[in-house]
């Protein structure tokens, strides 16, 4: 029976950890050093998603999972855990997180059991995860209970700043609308103004970061994933820079040492050659 590519998967990894004839660098690894490579594998992951490649999308979909068999292997070897306890684990959680869908062996419910409201849906997924998080905190597997608990610290800076606001949403501490929000930007805008003007270098930077937090709630109000818009302007932008330095470039100018009111007018340019 041929080997499944999972276990085929896991036999490599053991043999590129091998002291004496795996990979050195294989080796030398920690769970600590590769974490950088865990979190680049899951931005090129969602910018496969995003170009809609899904070639890529299967490539980048397997040196992620290389990440979590790599991570695996190193705990194995530690006398954590092995993989299959991560897959039991995410099992286990899937079927309790879904308590309309199975019942507690992880068979189906039958049709006439399970509900179909979306939003209730959620509002059970939300109490089971609360109830999880307060589960941690007692048995100290938490750094403390309570309705902010257990946002990662690891998450980009504007995806837990939505993540937190959304929690804290949750409890009814949020503005009415979205015009209050942008009321809330403004504010802010003109505080980071007032810190620029008085020559606070701390006082810009915290002003700055309320700036941040509150466009963060105000993509959050307008129904956008700030994280994702975020990565659209850049690409925007980083389309257009490309762009406008070879329309610079045909016609004779280096980027560099070009005058600004030149680029600009190159700029403007192809912002027409787009909508056009």
């Amino acid at each position: 029976m041929n080997e499944a590519p999972i276990d085929r998967l896991l036999t490599l990894m053991a043999r590129l950890r091998d002291p004496d004839r795996g990979c050195a660098w294989d080796v030398e690894q920690t769970a600590a050093s590769i974490v950088p490579y865990t979190i680049e594998e899951a931005y090129e992951v969602a910018d496969a998603v995003e170009r809609g490649d899904r070639a890529d999308l299967r490539d980048e979909l397997g040196d992620l999972l290389l990440q979590v068999v790599f991570q695996a292997r190193i705990a194995e070897e530690e006398g954590a855990f092995r993989f299959d306890d991560v897959a039991e684990a995410i099992c286990a959680k899937l079927i309790r997180r879904h308590p309309h869908v199975f019942d507690a062996s992880g068979a189906f419910l039958p049709p006439e059991r399970r509900p179909t409201d979306p939003a209730a849906i959620k509002a059970a997924w939300d109490r089971i995860k609360a109830r999880e998080r307060a589960e941690k905190a007692i048995t100290g597997k938490a750094e403390a209970a309570g309705p902010l608990a257990g946002v990662s610290r690891a998450l980009p800076a504007l995806a837990r700043a939505d993540r937190i606001s959304k929690r804290a949403a949750a409890v009814g501490f949020d503005w009415p609308d979205a015009a209050e929000v942008l009321a809330k930007v403004r504010e802010e805008v003109d505080e980071v103004e007032e810190s620029l003007g008085a020559g606070e270098p701390e006082a810009v930077f915290e002003e700055i970061g309320d700036l941040l937090f509150s466009v963060a709630n105000l993509a959050r109000h307008a129904g956008v994933d700030p994280e994702e818009a975020l990565r659209r302007g850049t690409a925007k932008f980083e389309r257009r820079f490309t762009a406008m330095a070879a329309r610079l470039a045909a016609e004779g100018h280096a980027l560099e040492g070009t005058p600004l009111p030149a680029m600009e007018a190159a700029w403007q340019a192809v912002k027409r050659d787009e909508k056009a």
